[in-house]
């Protein structure tokens, strides 16, 4: 596995958890990957990356017990060739951006923002998987600050944003996003602030490596 450290964020939307891993990763001197991580797929696959765009789409629109009536994508780390029908289904869509992740986490050090990485690495023991959260009053407070919503429209969107974020994790993993013992750690940004969640990760590397994050190690 080599020495390096591989962080993945899950994060609420408004958290501030994909500021966090950006922050975390220049600190430390380190690359951090996020919808990066569909082109990198789609250049892997061959499969054009509107398609990977349009899977996402598709599982932001249809209810969650409308697609497991047709049985879930559940990850098991297998490539569907491009000869099967089933080359740019959902399923494997998502296994070549899982393959572009365990490269990744092969070769080196990183920070990892979305795309169920916590789950695809699983098992790995160099991988520390954190899922930022905080109150429903401060993600919209930091996502109209952010983004010029309105108070009204940024609650919605923020619902149906972590909805899908759920519904994407549980439609390939089978595991509830918001369940703890699926993370190393559970950071309330909230409380922490951005610099408190980086310092706060990378002090759980240090005493579980034994070694700085990144640059340092």
């Amino acid at each position: 596995m080599g020495n390096h450290v591989i962080v993945t964020i899950a994060r609420h939307f408004g958290s501030g958890g994909k500021t966090i891993g950006e922050m975390l990763a220049r600190e430390t001197g380190v690359p951090c990957y996020g919808r990066e991580i569909i082109r990198m797929a789609s250049e892997e696959s061959g499969i054009s990356e509107a398609l990977f765009n349009q899977a996402d789409e598709k599982l932001k629109r249809t209810p969650l017990s409308a697609r497991f009536g047709s049985g879930r994508a559940e990850y098991t780390g297998e490539l569907i060739t491009p000869d099967s029908d089933q080359f740019v289904s959902d399923k494997n869509l998502f296994n070549y951006q899982a393959k572009i992740i365990r490269d990744l986490a092969a070769k080196e050090s990183c920070v990892i923002i979305g795309r169920a990485a916590d789950f695809v690495l699983k098992g790995n023991p160099n991988v520390v998987s954190v899922f930022v959260h905080a109150s429903k009053e401060y993600c919209i407070k930091q996502a109209i600050e952010r983004n010029a919503y309105t108070g009204k429209d940024v609650e919605k969107f923020i619902a149906k944003t972590d909805k899908y974020r759920s519904d994407f994790y549980r439609y390939y993993t089978g595991q509830d996003w918001h369940d703890a013992r699926n993370y190393d750690l559970c950071l309330n940004s909230e409380r922490l602030g951005f610099d408190g969640c980086v310092q706060e990760i990378r002090s759980y590397i240090k005493i579980r490596f034994g070694k700085d994050f990144g640059h340092a190690e």
